[in-house]
């Protein structure tokens, strides 16, 4: 089938939302690294927003740090594609016009920093994961025996890391006489600003004080918190949208209605207007706080109790009431933990999620939240547990939530049907509960794993016992039961 691009616009249906600017006069003010279904919906349609009120210097080009596959699926499509939004029987579908390039890090690094280093360029946002700031979760010091980023400590001459990239960029900024990028994080993780800051100092002083020196002084790593539900697209989908279209998009995402973006008003260069769905306040943590320990750790919950009963979907999940109680009960224990703006209504907040949980259009899989659970769980559920026991309270649904993760490394369900655990310190967490004979053992052992549990919390005798407890249920009865006692 032929495929969406500029010359297929034109012929798309009268009920499809087009790009309502010349792509042609758009310049790019900002570099994405790290370019997924997540950006594509999210910080991708606010810049497509932008260019749309008229401000042209906020096109984007994109940048895959590792495989070819979405420079593959957009570069034949001229870099458009399809976002659905999804709501209950509506959907509106929009093409985004905004990316202009899509590069491949890892086939020509120098183009990757020759965009960064452009004088256009103004903001550099990442969607990167936790895992590619190449910092230790425990020490937040870089991770030096990593393969990748050890090669970006020897040399810049071709990086390979995110903190690389910008490291190298802003060197060859410096030396055009050029200011810095602004360097916004948009991972899921507390102080993402602080972290990437963190990172791109350290490995910059290792090639250059002088230079870490200029970056510390001129640079801006805004904190920020997104907020989206993004799954993933299947080929169903595409197969549906190409039936609507008359043409194949093969970079299509889909999504829900909500859209937030809240930035840290800390920018060294220009910026756009933002307009709808984007707060620049001078405090993020409380808004990054509420999301992380509401939204994605009642979401984690859901992924492996959901996944070890056998369940696809979030709202497949949530249709258990057990579940919903289960929900319910995680949301009033973390939010004793919160410190939330006077703006913040956290009930509402609650009611929005619930609904947001219960869009069956949207088909989020439980096992796609799943993924790289070490590198979510200290910031979903771990700081909250820590939280609640430093101030005398019950952990009884955040224990439950913990414990799914711990059963679901077994690589097996409550039916005994094998799932892939996709999860970088996957191998050596099966290596440590492959010694432990017993559910105590097995408990101890991932306790013990302070790459992903503090230690603090690792010798709390309150929180051992309540994994110790719910690891046994789930592992003898299974989720529903552990659901059903709760």
């Amino acid at each position: 089938m032929t495929r969406l691009s500029s010359a297929t616009l034109a012929g798309l249906p009268a009920d499809i939302v087009r790009p309502g600017y010349d792509r042609a006069a758009v310049r790019p003010g900002v570099v994405h690294l790290g370019i997924g279904a997540f950006n594509r919906a999210h910080q991708a349609v606010i810049f497509d927003d932008a260019l749309t009120a008229g401000d042209l210097r906020w096109g984007v080009i994109a940048a895959s740090l590792r495989s070819p596959g979405v420079r593959d699926q957009m570069m034949p499509q001229d870099c458009l594609y399809t976002m659905l939004v999804r709501d209950g029987s509506a959907e509106q579908a929009r093409i985004i016009g905004v990316v202009s390039e899509v590069l491949v890090a890892p086939e020509d690094p120098a183009a990757l920093v020759a965009a960064l280093a452009a004088p256009d360029t103004h903001i550099v946002t990442l969607t990167v994961t936790e895992k590619g700031y190449k910092l230790d979760p425990a020490t937040g010091a870089l991770i030096e025996d990593d393969p990748q980023l050890a090669a970006d400590l020897a040399s810049l001459a071709a990086p390979q890391t995110a903190p690389g990239f910008l490291v190298a960029a802003l060197a060859a900024r410096r030396a055009a006489g050029l200011p810095p990028f602004t360097a916004i994080s948009c991972d899921n993780l507390p102080h993402n600003g602080t972290r990437l800051r963190n990172a791109v100092l350290a490995l910059a002083a290792r090639h250059d004080p002088a230079l870490a020196d200029w970056i510390a002084a001129e640079g801006a790593f805004p904190e920020t918190m997104v907020d989206r539900i993004v799954p993933a697209t299947t080929d169903a989908d595409i197969a549906a949208l190409a039936a609507r279209l008359g043409v194949e998009d093969q970079a299509m995402v889909k999504t829900e209605p909500f859209l937030q973006w809240v930035i840290e008003d800390k920018f060294c260069g220009p910026r756009p207007d933002f307009g709808a769905g984007v707060q620049v306040t001078a405090a993020v943590a409380p808004w990054e706080e509420a999301k992380l320990r509401l939204l994605n750790g009642a979401h984690s919950g859901i992924a492996y109790l959901g996944g070890l009963a056998g369940i696809d979907h979030v709202h497949e999940v949530l249709a258990l009431p057990e579940a919903r109680h289960f929900v319910e009960s995680l949301w009033d224990e973390a939010q004793t933990t919160l410190s939330p703006l006077p703006e913040l209504d956290v009930a509402a907040y609650r009611r929005e999620l619930m609904a947001r949980f219960d869009n069956p259009t949207l088909q989020h899989r439980t096992r796609q939240i799943a993924m790289d659970g070490s590198q979510k769980l200290p910031q979903r559920l771990l700081a909250t547990i820590a939280a609640r026991l430093s101030a005398g309270q019950g952990i009884d649904a955040l224990s439950l939530a913990a414990a799914a993760w711990v059963r679901w490394q077994a690589g097996v369900d409550d039916r005994g049907e094998a799932h892939v655990v996709d999860d970088p310190l996957a191998a050596a967490i099966t290596a440590r509960l492959a010694d432990a004979p017993s559910t105590q053992a097995r408990v101890d052992a991932i306790l013990a794993f302070d790459a992903v549990v503090p230690a603090d919390l690792a010798s709390n005798a309150a929180f051992r016992a309540a994994l110790i407890r719910w690891l046994a249920i789930l592992e003898a009865d299974g989720a529903r039961a552990a659901l059903a006692q709760l």
